[in-house]
């Protein structure tokens, strides 16, 4: 009796044990898919990003639309079926690049001095249109007006006054070097409209600046319309230029300091009648060997070659062009077919060529060939300075920007 007894007892604890081992078995199956589950959903969810700033990649979040603001660190593309509205600064940092699409229009908002963009040193632009599809980038306001934005400003590596690097004029960028054939990029085809915003009298953006950029960057067929400082300004480098049209510009249509040595081709610069806001000392030319005169010693100064250089000015207001070109402050400069039109009820300019200035006279070898018409304009007001200038005023007027309705017309603008 005591042997069954024995047997029964073992049998149920083996019972019990296995119905245990099968309890444990299920329960840690049971965490097994419970922890699948959820590691599962885990996977599932992607991380949330948020805006820093920061536009590193074509789907980063920071690169919006409607709001074009931000730090470029990657490679991004402005596509033209866009609508891009610019709200902020747009600066493409060491190690970015900009692609700007042929046919792509981007409207900036009216924030003045708040809104531009910059591409720094080491960065990298491709503004490329054509001449049927050219890029666009203008004022969002409903009633533009010059100053609205900023413009586009490109620093470089290259040489400037004094061979070391400077803080750009607004913003506070660095610029300059001692690589000539630095690249910046290509710009093509491209029209600025109402740029030039202002800090104070000293301090203002033009259409397109260009600081320290070197001549492995291509700059060709870009139009500045309706800007409230320059249409184009060089502040050192060595890049070169074709085909730059500006209208309406408040002050200088060309202007250059601080060392650049480039050449310019076909340059074209109006002032049309009626159009009568101007700045305190506007002119159609000014070329600058150092920044405000300030280090005539040092090394390099200006000294840029323009060939098919036209100057035009229909405005009747009185001081709508206090000279028509300036050479000054150690500025040396080389001048070919240079073309000036004044319509016959436009008052005289101050000068017709001025190589003076209080703060230094343009620097010797500077040559300048340059015509004029207009009842008012009296082409043998010249200032050749200490350094005797030689300015030539040839019998038969120079042709100027040849055809400029065809070498511009891809502008839409009419002559």
């Amino acid at each position: 009796m005591s042997n069954i007894r024995e047997e029964n007892l073992i049998t149920l604890n083996s019972m019990k044990m296995k119905v245990f081992k099968t309890y444990v078995s299920l329960m840690l199956l049971a965490g097994a898919v419970l922890t699948f589950s959820s590691c599962s959903d885990d996977d599932d969810k992607d991380p949330v990003e948020t805006p820093d700033g920061k536009i590193e990649s074509q789907d980063d979040i920071d690169l919006v639309v409607n709001d074009l603001q931000g730090e470029v660190t990657g490679d991004i593309t402005l596509f033209a079926d866009e609508d891009w509205i610019l709200t902020g600064p747009l600066r493409v940092s060491a190690g970015g690049k900009l692609t700007i699409e042929a046919g792509a229009t981007i409207k900036a908002e009216a924030g003045g001095t708040d809104v531009f963009i910059a591409i720094e040193r080491d960065a990298e632009i491709q503004a490329v249109g054509t001449a049927a599809e050219p890029i666009t980038i203008t004022s969002n306001a409903a009633n533009p007006e010059p100053g609205d934005w900023g413009g586009l400003l490109i620093m470089g590596y290259a040489p400037i006054t004094g061979g070391q690097s400077a803080v750009t004029e607004v913003v506070d960028f660095i610029y300059g070097g001692n690589e000539a054939a630095d690249d910046s990029g290509d710009i093509s085809y491209v029209i600025l409209e109402y740029t030039g915003a202002r800090i104070n009298g000293e301090k203002e953006f033009n259409g397109l600046t260009l600081y320290g950029v070197g001549s492995g960057t291509t700059i060709s067929n870009v139009a500045v319309f309706h800007g409230d400082d320059d249409g184009f300004e060089w502040f050192g480098g060595t890049v070169n230029a074709s085909n730059l049209l500006t209208v309406n510009s408040k002050d200088d249509m060309f202007d250059w300091t601080q060392g650049w040595s480039g050449t310019a081709t076909n340059l074209y610069g109006r002032r049309e009648a009626g159009f009568d806001a101007v700045s305190t000392d506007p002119r159609g030319l000014e070329g600058d060997g150092n920044l405000d005169g300030l280090t005539p010693s040092l090394t390099p100064q200006s000294n840029p070659t323009i060939t098919n250089l036209t100057i035009e000015n229909q405005s009747t207001l009185a001081g709508a062009m206090v000279d028509v070109v300036k050479v000054r402050r150690g500025s040396g400069a080389n001048i070919t077919n240079a073309l000036v039109i004044f319509g016959n009820t436009v008052p005289a300019p101050d000068d017709f060529v001025d190589c003076t200035d209080g703060s230094g006279h343009a620097k010797a070898g500077t040559t300048i060939n340059i015509s004029g018409t207009g009842t008012n304009l009296n082409t043998s007001d010249n200032k050749p300075g200490d350094n005797a200038a030689t300015i030539t005023i040839p019998g038969t007027p120079n042709t100027g920007v040849a055809n400029p309705s065809t070498v511009f017309g891809w502008t839409g603008y009419t002559f």
